[in-house]
């Protein structure tokens, strides 16, 4: 089986300053890396696309080692589809066409993903001046059987929430089939980028999905030292680590509560709305932003700690430390709670790995990637965690993920905040006469976060990518619901909680 360390040596190298190296591939060798990922060698991390190249990240699990492999060659702008053997590439790659225009040949779904045929202009990220094309009314998947009827649901849904349609197929109360359709929040994030200093680039990356803003911009900032060679000073390394587990322990308290609000439980809602509101409010005081948004820069954070903000986290501690053991086995010895969520929408450990799905929604169903534990960047290797990981695959191993996740970030924010060195927090960005490429993956609470970047020599950006975890989550919720009732789908996709904003970029 062909491994990443056999792929480097067979391609040609690029300049890319660290930590992993990019690669040039033909034809062929992209072919054998696309079988290598179809047989479960590589995870594919990410494929995307510019003017005149396309780019596949990879990833060697048991060596903990990532690549890129580039292929410049295209012969009349087409490629060899990574789909046609690999289906968790498939929405990547019609992404792609509608982005830039590049073809995948043999590609086994050819309709549009982003594109609803309402922008300004066709492929921004290709040709430009391309005029808008008409798109046909988007073809649903037929589902052939007896006694099968369809349930449109959106774009516009009932709740506060973003915008995305699912096409069920059910035989009475069962699903047979969920279609999704997304990319009705897609903003042209990476057309923004562009041409934009790395401070601007700072703010777009933490604008991609809202409830990671932490996240992007963390990962942004990394791509961007790398490429860069910054070294920045050790107080701005663990208070980013700092507003990350922040950031993580909010959404999580948030989404068991709301999980068990769709499980007629809205007890536990309740009480962990609470939680969270205490969480916001202690970043407030402490960063300034109840989501710490544009809390983190190139070069270091834009806003340091103070000891009333540290002793407002401390307070944050104790008092969730205090309260949580009731919810938890509030939620554990409630039957009917129980009832909805064991057994519901489960996510075969198979799928997990072949669409190397990250987070909650992978540890849940056997795959403990972790990008913090995986690579060890920076504090992370300086302090004691677990990765919890289950094997059961159902709403109720995803809501015990979140919880284990919970009293890790707990014990992740009181170890920072004991060793939290004093200095500085920001150094200036270096002027290079250079393009520079760097890249950077960064755990979210919803999973890894992707971040490639390549910079000119003004230093401003040339092109960046920004990939969600929820590309490779998003179709897994479709396999996760088939078999179980309509009146179900609202758990099974609150238990997933995959961002809409993320993937439609």
């Amino acid at each position: 089986m062909l491994v990443l360390s056999d792929l480097i040596e067979s391609s040609s190298p690029v300049r890319h300053h660290g930590p992993w190296p990019r690669v040039l591939a033909d034809p062929a060798l992209w072919a054998s890396a696309s079988l290598a990922v179809s047989e479960g060698g590589l995870t594919l991390l990410g494929l995307w696309g510019e003017k005149s190249a396309l780019h596949m990240a990879l990833l060697d699990e048991p060596a903990a080692t990532i690549a890129v492999l580039s292929l410049e060659r295209l012969d009349d702008g087409g490629y060899p589809s990574v789909a046609r053997l690999h289906p968790p590439a498939l929405r990547l790659e019609r992404a792609i066409r509608d982005l830039t225009g590049l073809e995948p040949r043999d590609l086994p779904d050819e309709r549009p993903w982003l594109d609803h045929g309402r922008w300004d202009l066709c492929h921004p990220l290709g040709e430009h001046g391309v005029p808008p094309r008409e798109v046909a009314p988007y073809g649903f998947l037929r589902a052939e059987g007896e006694s099968l009827h369809q349930i449109p649901v959106g774009p516009v849904h009932a709740g506060i929430i973003e915008p995305g349609h699912f096409r069920f197929t059910a035989n009475g109360e069962t699903v047979v089939r969920l279609e999704e359709r997304l990319g009705y929040v897609h903003k042209g994030i990476e057309s923004l980028m562009a041409g934009a200093d790395l401070i601007r680039g700072a703010q777009l990356a933490g604008r991609t999905s809202g409830d990671s803003t932490v996240a992007y911009t963390y990962a942004f900032a990394q791509a961007a030292e790398t490429a860069l060679g910054l070294e920045i000073p050790p107080r701005a390394v663990w208070l980013r680590a700092l507003m990350a587990e922040l950031e993580r322990l909010a959404n999580h308290l948030g989404d068991i509560g709301a999980i068990c609000n769709d499980a007629a439980f809205p007890l536990m809602h309740a009480h962990c709305g609470v939680l969270r509101e205490l969480v916001l409010r202690a970043a407030a005081a402490a960063f300034g932003h109840r989501l710490m948004r544009d809390c983190i820069l190139p070069g270091g954070t834009a806003v340091n700690l103070s000891e009333d903000g540290q002793v407002g986290l401390k307070t944050l501690l104790y008092e969730i430390h205090r309260k949580l053991p009731a919810l938890v086995e509030l939620y554990d010895n409630t039957a009917s709670l129980q009832d909805r969520t064991v057994g519901t929408g489960r996510l075969r450990p198979e799928l997990a790995r072949q669409y190397g799905a990250g987070g909650y929604i992978g540890r849940a169903s056997g795959r403990g990637f972790d990008a913090r534990d995986a690579f060890r960047y920076p504090p992370y290797d300086q302090l004691s965690f677990e990765v919890p990981v289950l094997s059961e695959g159902d709403v109720n191993a995803r809501v015990w993920i979140r919880i284990r996740e919970v009293e890790q970030s707990l014990s992740l924010i009181g170890q920072i905040l004991d060793r939290l060195p004093d200095g500085a927090i920001l150094k200036d960005i270096p002027f290079v006469s250079e393009s520079r490429e760097g890249m950077a993956l960064v755990e979210s609470f919803r999973g890894d976060v992707l971040v490639w970047l390549r910079l000119n020599r003004e230093g401003g950006i040339e092109r960046c990518h920004l990939r969600d975890p929820s590309w490779f989550q998003w179709p897994l919720l479709e396999a996760a619901i088939e078999g179980n009732i309509v009146a179900d789908f609202p758990l099974c996709n609150k238990s997933f909680n995959c961002s809409y904003s993320g993937h439609d970029l």
